[in-house]
């Protein structure tokens, strides 16, 4: 299983502040089964530079890697785990935090519609969505004995960064840099307002001219700022990977809209979104399981799938 959007590198951002609240989120990982994370700080064009980004979450990571390498008591963690990582405690704390209360900065922007549907995407250049192979499960969690005791697979930690939206960013030469680790696959989150053609057009160039693979952050949660649907459309025309949060499918409020979303046919990807093991945990097996008991076990299927193959191939 691959947690796709993460805030689990100690001290860079909003998220986990230090080792020790890392080590919590990494075995709350580990006692979900899963054994892909990937890293994703918060990057804001303009708000810090670039190099100092960069050294920030390579000392994080290699902090991270680290203690994962070392650190036994992560696996004795991940095997008896405090309250926070119980299912029903990670359930009940989602609900009681409020995830998306964290306020967000905008770009003002002139509010403008696509004007035919033809204009949407430009023939040739755009990389296409990888499919799922077929058949089969992803593996289970290799285990290893040791005193007894059955441990799980440490997971893969790879960097990249949840990178916001700014104005002309489709020709910014700094986005191959915020993919992940040893690929092209760049986590990017959208503008909380009406979405403009502007915007449709830097998601665009990202895709054709870069030829980077897109993901967008948290789709979920910029729907409501979308009176115009034109632009949200010709987005999701485009060949970009929607990724939820599990999260917002223990909230009513917004499980009526991922669900939806799904039955539509969008191939998705799930995170935790996690920032902290008690108040935003990782919270993928109880998002899951709401998920299952919808939709059903094949949408998990697919959707474990499309992660194998991204984590594997996206940019190689």
């Amino acid at each position: 299983m691959t947690d796709f959007h993460t805030h689990i590198l100690p001290g860079i951002d909003d998220g986990s502040q230090n080792l020790e609240e890392t080590r919590r989120l990494l075995a709350q990982e580990m006692q979900q089964g899963v054994d892909c994370i990937l890293a994703t700080p918060h990057f804001y064009a303009g708000r810090d530079t670039e190099e100092h980004f960069f050294k920030k979450r390579e000392r994080a990571l290699a902090a991270v890697r680290e203690t994962l390498a070392a650190d036994e008591d992560i696996g004795w963690e991940m095997a008896h785990p405090s309250s926070p990582c119980s299912a029903g405690t990670l359930r009940d704390a989602e609900r009681k935090a409020s995830a998306d209360a964290d306020l967000k900065p905008t770009h003002k922007t002139r509010s403008r519609v696509l004007h035919t549907k033809e204009e949407t995407v430009q023939a040739g250049g755009l990389p296409g969505r990888l499919e799922p192979a077929g058949g089969g499960h992803l593996p289970e969690p290799e285990t290893t004995e040791s005193s007894g005791a059955e441990k799980k697979t440490i997971p893969e930690i790879r960097a990249a960064a949840e990178v916001y939206y700014f104005p002309h960013m489709g020709e910014a030469d700094i986005l191959p840099r915020l993919c992940m680790e040893g690929g092209n696959l760049l986590l990017l989150e959208m503008p909380f307002v009406q979405w403009t053609e502007s915007m449709y057009r830097d998601v665009e160039r990202i895709l054709r001219k870069q030829k980077l693979t897109v993901m967008l952050a948290h789709v979920e949660r910029y729907w409501e700022f979308q009176r115009d649907k034109g632009v949200w459309n010709a987005v999701f025309d485009l060949p970009v990977y929607p990724q939820i949060n599990a999260g917002s499918l223990l909230r009513f409020r917004s499980r009526g809209f991922v669900l939806k979303f799904l039955k539509a046919g969008h191939k998705v990807l799930l995170g935790s979104d996690c920032h902290h093991s008690e108040y935003r945990p990782v919270n993928l097996v109880a998002g899951r399981e709401v998920i299952r008991k919808k939709l059903g076990e094949g949408t998990l299927k697919e959707m474990d799938l499309l992660g194998e193959e991204l984590w594997e191939h996206a940019g190689k």
